[in-house]
């Protein structure tokens, strides 16, 4: 893997071991000469993650939609910062530049390109390592949320083991690098369809 596209926060939350986690995922991915592309913001998360990799001489891509350029507070000192048009572009090129994609503690916007891009795995149009990293135990309510899917018949559960799930940032690399995609023919049985 060359790039990863991490989403998260543009909060800090309010544990210390979320800015931890993400100077440390920083650290891995230069250590391991992955370049980052996240969404271009400078507060919370976002920017402690890109200050990190660039701290430690890593390569970092912000992408930051026009809209939010200001409100985010667009990260001026990166090695490259894409302003675009609107969301869908963003998340559209963050999908693009990427060979894995990991979901950081965040809010409804982390939850919404993560789920985004996972359904686009489900679906087939990529084939690439989607993770979560858990932690303090942020996505145990998302990951019992899909379980219920699983059992409640809207999830299958090949679909649910799409999500690589690990609370250290250097298991979940381990995890996303030795990723083999599944080969599922179909994905609703005919006695499903209306």
């Amino acid at each position: 893997m060359k790039s990863i596209t991490v989403f998260c926060g543009s909060s800090s939350g309010f544990r210390p071991e979320y800015a931890e986690a993400a100077k440390e995922l920083g650290r891995n991915l230069v250590e391991q000469n992955i370049r980052l592309v996240y969404g271009g913001g400078n507060v919370g998360l976002m920017g402690i993650i890109a200050d990190e990799v660039m701290k430690n001489g890593g390569e970092v891509v912000g992408i930051i939609p026009e809209s939010l350029d200001k409100k985010e507070v667009a990260h001026r000192g990166i090695s490259e910062l894409r302003v675009v048009n609107s969301m869908h572009e963003r998340k559209a090129l963050m999908a693009e530049f990427a060979d894995g994609f990991i979901a950081m503690p965040g809010g409804i916007g982390t939850f919404e390109e993560f789920f985004e891009i996972l359904t686009w795995a489900q679906l087939g149009f990529h084939h690439k390592p989607c993770g979560l990293l858990n932690v303090a135990n942020y996505y145990d309510g998302l990951l019992s949320l899909c379980e219920n899917a699983v059992n409640e018949g809207f999830l299958r559960k090949q679909h649910s083991e799409l999500i690589l799930v690990d609370s250290d940032s250097t298991k979940l690399l381990e995890k996303m690098q030795n990723y083999k995609p599944q080969t599922i023919e179909k994905w609703i049985d005919k006695e499903e369809e209306l």
